[in-house]
This record gives C-alpha cells, structure tokens and sequence, in this order.
C-alpha cells in the first residue's frame, strides 16, 4: 500500500458534483461542498463568496469560516471543476467533498441537548434558592413547609429533566458492575430529592431542593465546557470517505458512481484532475502531483504502464487509466482504516479525571455508608441518620473535580488560541504535558509546501525571456513558480512561436529560427544538478538549470530550539527525497531525519516509537500524514491542511508560525499542574467538609456554600493559567 493524500495544489473532479436537490422557485438546483483549507479571515469568506457569486447559474455561496467549507446553490449545469478552477484563478485551494457524507455527521445534537438542559437547571436552580433564602431568614411552620413544596414542584421536574446525562452514564457503568464519577453524583442528587420530599412531607426542618438542583447545574456546566472541547474532534475515517470522488467518466463517456467501478473497468481523467481509484495508465503522458501519495514536491513523469493511485492528481494531459483496486481494496480506503484503528487505540487513554474517578467513586459512598451505620448504631433513628448520610453524599459530592479539567482546558485553550494554537480534544493537553519526542513532517509542515523558483545566476538575459515566455504558458507547478519569479523581477517574455506542451515532458517552441525547451533533464539532455529542477536548452547551447526549494515555515527555527531547549528529541519523517530532507533537517540543526517514507510505515514508525517507550508529539499537514497523526500521543496539524488531517488532529496551528508548538508544551505543563491543584483543593475541601457532614451539622445551607465555594475555587485557579 502506497496511498495518502497531501496537500499541494487544487484539485478539480472529473465528475459531475455530489449533489443534493434543493427546490427553489420551481426550479431543481444542485447543492455542491468545497473544502477551503487555506481561508483564514473574514476577509477571505468575502473574496471567496464574491468570486463565487460572479459566475453564472451560482445562487448562493455561503462559507462557514470555522470548519473551512463553503456550500454552494447552482444550476445542475454548473460543474464542480469551473467552480474550483475559479477559486484557484482568485487564490483559493478547492477540494470537492461529499455532501451526504458530511451531512450525516454536521450536527451537534448532544450539545445542544446539554446546553437545554444546563438552562433549564440555571432556571431552576435560581428560583429554588430564591425560595431557600426566606427558609434561611426564619421562615417557620407552614410558611416554610408552603416554600418546600413550591421549591419541590420547580426541583423536581427540573432534577428529572436536566441530569439526565449523569442518571444514563452512571445506569450504563452499574450495569457492568463499575464505578464512575457519575454513579456518586446520581446518587447524591436523588437521594438528596428524596429525603426532601419525604421531610418535606413531614414537616421537616430542613430540605435540600437548593443543594440538588445546584449541584446538578455546576456539574452540567462543566460537562458542556467537556463537551465543546471534543465535539470538533469528528471520525477522520468518516472525513476521508467525504473525500473520496464520487463518480468518474468510463471511456465510453458514461458516468457512473465510483463505486460501481469494477476491476478492468477503463476511465478516462482530464486535465487538473484527481484520479478517482487506484490503476494503471494505459493511455496518454502526464505529469503527477504525487505530493498526496508522498509528500514529495516535486511532479512526476508518468505515462503508459504506470501505476497510479487515488487521489493523485493529474496536472498536464489527459489519461486512460485501467482500474485495478475499487472499493475497500483502494489506497485511500486503506489509509482510512489505519486511521480508524489508530484513533480507536489512542481514546483508550485514561484522563486525569477518569483515574480519580476511580479512587473517589467507592470512597465517597463507602463514607456515607460509615455515616449512616454510625449514626443508626449511636442513636437508634433512622430518618436522623439518612439526613446525615445523604449531607455526606452532597458535601463530598464531586463538584470541584467535575469542574477541575473543563476550567482548565477551557482557560487554555484560550490561551493558546491568542497564541495560534486551537486546541480540539479534551485530554489534549494532559498527553503533550507528557510528551519527550517530536516527529514532524516536512513538506507542508517544516516547510511552506510549495517550490519556489531561487534566484537565478548567471544566466543571461535573454535566457530568462525566454524561459519565462515558456513558463507562463505551463500548467506544470514548477514552470508557473518559475514564471511568477522572473514576472516579478521586472523581466517581458521573448517572442516565441509554435509553442507545444508535452504533458510529463516540458515545453517547447521556436526562437528566432531555433528550438528552445523548458522542461524535465532527460529532455532537454540536462546533467541534473540534485534537488528540484528544471532545465532550459536554447537551440544546440548546454541546457541552464533553474533551482526550486521549499521555503522554511515561519517560526521553525525558534520552534526546533526551543523544543531541544526543554529536552525533547526532535525527528523529521517524509516522505520526500533524501537531499531534500537532509537540506531541511540542516537548516532547522536537527539530528535524526526519514527520507523516502511511504504513508503506512510513517504510521508503522510512529506506532514503534510508542512501543518503545517514548511520548510522541507528531506534526504533519497532508493526508499521508493521517494514520501517524492518529497514532501519536497527541498531534498537531496547519490550518491549511486537508480537513480530514485538521480533524485526526489534536490541535490546529491557525497561524503561520510554528513557536506557537513550544509555547504549546509549555502550556500544557502549566495546565496539567493547575488540574493537579484543583484536584488538590479537592481533596483539601473534602478533608474540611466531611468531618462537618460526618458530625451532622451539615445543614442544606452548608451543603450549598460549600460546593459553591469549592467550585469558584477551582475555576479561580484555572484563570491563573490565562494571568500567566
């Protein structure tokens, strides 16, 4: 298996759009996704709307700026690949996705199930303490038994309704005979109901309607900041198969779904466009971007008898190709798969919360069990007992470490956030606090992930006329850096005549009654020079050579010291050629360097790694990156990759730079200690306020303070994390 995508270049389809039908004004118009990897402001969402806009049959264009889409209303004549190719001429990187795929997965249900729920506790918990107030100021008899029972009929419903998720969750642990941080939380909130209703029924003196129903909205409160931080973090498996095209054109002219395709079956893909499955060209010469399969710069040479894979993209002359891999046997659904099992090995990470979780949960209820056996044994009164049992069960209720993770991460990831980094899994920051290695990618990543043309030497003047009046006629990627190179140093292109374009060769044409070429070293009878090139013969003259190299990411050099500064060991893994790779590891003073890494064994070397013993932190931007993202102990991608590699990512670089990564493993020290201190003052909380329940003088009124009082705690000290 050789098979990843990258993230060099936009992409058009060779098939018609995903479509959905949307009826508008009697009319049936089609209803199109693109992936925008590169926008990064408001004032992107405006160009890319307006360029939209501008093209006929185009109804509506509406981006949404934070998952980097835009969706798109036109006509059912409208094709995708005049869409992309408009994006491209306007700056934009394009990429088609799969409507249905993306809508199954586009809502957040759960959370706006919490958020209900956590208004309706506010609700409820604002108006029962209301009522709790005049019952503390001495409200007596059948005035305060009048007040229980209106705070009964606005707790109870509101209980009922609103801790739900902690009934479920701790029902769903029961079941298999463990024990989570929700069993002692369900118990003590209907216990707590319970007692009030039968005291209340009776004439008791006290209720704990107010301890209930607050304690069920801090808890929720915490759960939905918990729920945030993970509701980005989608299936990347799932956003490959939305990558994935749709359909292709046989070479009968048929367009049929990709996935009736059968082995043997022979597609023709147009110029610009993706290979729809993994085959074999049996027709027509071409250059590849194979930067998806394998990080590598530089376009290859293809042409009949070679192999070629999904997702490589096709840049200079149309092909046939011969399909011999469909469906889950294809490159890309292979690469999805590893993704998959990846993500699934790395949830089984137990969170600080979780491992606390374990040592509270029995703790808790087997003090309110003392409680209650004691008091019972000492005084012979069951219901004085049960009062004080379930005070116990409310006091050391686990408010403050429900709290202790979602403050933290929510305080920063602010932080980070102003820093460029934006932060997507909830236990993100406690696996970086324990990283010691760093492997990065290096096209995309250590690098800007597009060549550009180095300034030329002693060539002469009309040389660079010439090779710029030959470039700018190009699609090659090369031959249009080269072009914008030479444009903006002031140079007109020559005059040229019979100009031809050899796909997977170069360009030629005639110059004052001589034949010039631009183009590979094999064609133009180039010595090659090493690294990326590409080389101009005039007429019978020794061939010149234009050298390209991938400039260093803003931030790398401060990024690599510092990461060494605080001990870290630091690799490069790509997929691209070694003299590239040397070059790139040189230039940043990093040791340990890959070369030459197909998608599966970058994965393969991370997961080692790992066996091994060390903390990997993997930093990568394309596809071919996926399933090692995944398989690291926590990852890192640019906002300008793919989204399916943004989305097997812990943690996205919204900026340019790459310092925001130290900053990063700084912070998520900072963090992890501020989680231990609130699990500190926890524990400190506990020792003070169990002794007081165990004596029985914890009155609903105590309950409430205290867990109030712990819970402002423990958000007050996540809001050192933002001070710092």
């Amino acid at each position: 298996m050789t098979a990843l995508l990258g993230s060099t270049g936009p992409i058009t389809s060779n098939a018609p759009a995903s479509t959905v039908d949307v009826t508008k004004s009697g009319t049936t118009d089609q209803q199109i996704m693109l992936s925008l990897p590169t926008i990064h402001c408001a004032g992107c969402m405006s160009r890319v709307e307006r360029c939209l806009m501008a093209l006929p049959d185009v109804s509506s264009a509406r981006v949404n700026l934070t998952l980097k889409r835009v969706q798109i209303i036109a006509a059912p004549t409208v094709a995708v690949g005049d869409l992309v190719n408009a994006l491209s001429d306007a700056g934009f990187e394009a990429y088609e996705l799969d409507s249905a795929s993306i809508a199954v997965n586009g809502s957040d249900d759960a959370g706006r199930h919490l958020l209900l729920r956590l208004a309706v506790a506010g609700f409820a918990m604002m108006n029962v303490m209301l009522l709790s107030v005049a019952i503390w100021s001495g409200a007596s008899d059948a005035t305060r038994d009048l007040f229980h029972w209106i705070s009964a009929a606005i707790a109870l419903p509101a209980v009922a309704f609103s801790a739900q998720p902690f009934f479920v969750s701790a029902w769903t642990a029961l079941r298999v005979w463990h024990l989570n941080m929700d069993v002692p939380i369900s118990v003590a909130i209907i216990l707590a109901s319970a007692v009030s209703v039968l005291e209340t029924a009776q004439s008791g003196e006290y209720a704990y309607f107010d301890a209930a129903v607050s304690l069920t909205f801090f808890l929720l409160a915490g759960r939905y900041l918990d729920h945030r931080t993970r509701q980005v973090a989608k299936s990347a498996a799932q956003q490959l198969a939305a990558l994935e095209i749709p359909r292709a054109t046989r070479r009968d002219g048929q367009i049929v779904d990709v996935a009736d395709l059968k082995v043997g079956d022979e597609i023709v893909v147009a110029l610009g466009c993706r290979i729809p499955t993994d085959g074999q060209i049996i027709d027509g010469s071409s250059d590849l971007d194979r930067s998806f399969i394998t990080g590598e710069t530089a376009p290859i040479a293809a042409g009949p008898g070679q192999q070629v894979y999904a997702a490589d993209v096709n840049l200079t002359g149309p092909l046939t190709v011969r399909v011999d891999a469909v469906a889950e046997d294809s490159s890309l659904r292979r690469i999805a798969n590893l993704v998959a099992m990846a993500e699934t090995a790395r949830h089984r990470y137990a969170s600080l919360a979780d491992r606390a979780a374990q040592i509270y949960a029995p703790l808790v209820h087997v003090l309110a069990l003392i409680a209650f056996l004691g008091w019972f044994a000492g005084t012979g009164d069951a219901r004085l007992a049960v009062n004080i049992a379930v005070a116990v069960l409310i006091i050391t209720c686990p408010c403050a470490l429900g709290l202790a993770v979602p403050a933290v991460t929510t305080a920063a990831s602010g932080r980070l956030f102003q820093s460029g980094l934006l932060i997507k899994n909830a236990t993100a920051l406690e696996r970086l606090a324990e990283i010691d290695t760093v492997v990065f990618d290096k096209t995309g990543t250590l690098t800007m992930g597009t060549p550009e043309c180095a300034d030329p030497t002693d060539i002469p003047q009309h040389a660079l006329q010439i090779a710029l009046a030959l470039a700018q006629k190009s699609v090659h990627p090369l031959a249009q850096s080269l072009a914008k190179k030479l444009r903006q140093s002031g140079l007109s292109p020559a005059v040229v005549t019979d100009l031809v374009e050899s796909p997977g060769l170069g360009v030629c044409a005639m110059f004052n009654g001589q034949s010039v070429r631009l183009g590979h070293a094999d064609w133009t009878n180039a010595d090659p020079v090493g690294g990326t090139a590409t080389y101009l013969k005039i007429g019978d003259a020794v061939p010149v050579a234009f050298r390209f190299e991938d400039r260093l990411r803003p931030g790398a050099r401060a990024c690599a010291q510092q990461l060494q500064a605080q001990g870290k060991t630091l690799i490069v893994l790509s997929g691209d050629a070694p003299d590239a790779v040397a070059d790139v590891a040189g230039r940043l003073g990093i040791e340990r360097y890959v070369s030459g890494v197909q998608p599966d064994k970058k994965a393969s070397y991370v997961r080692q790694l790992g066996q091994d013993g060390h903390k990997v932190l993997m930093i990568g931007d394309g596809l071919n990156d996926a399933a090692a993202l995944a398989e690291a102990q926590v990852s890192i991608s640019p906002a300008s990759a793919l989204e399916v590699t943004r989305v097997v990512s812990d943690m996205v670089l919204i900026g340019q730079s790459l310092d925001a990564v130290a900053k990063a493993t700084k912070v998520a020290g900072d963090a992890t200690s501020r989680i231990r201190e609130n699990f500190a003052i926890a524990a400190v909380y506990n020792l003070i306020a169990v002794p007081i329940a165990l004596a029985g003088f914890a009155t609903p009124l105590v309950a409430a303070l205290a867990m109030s009082a712990s819970s402002i705690t423990v958000s007050l000290n996540a809001l050192r994390l933002v001070r710092r």
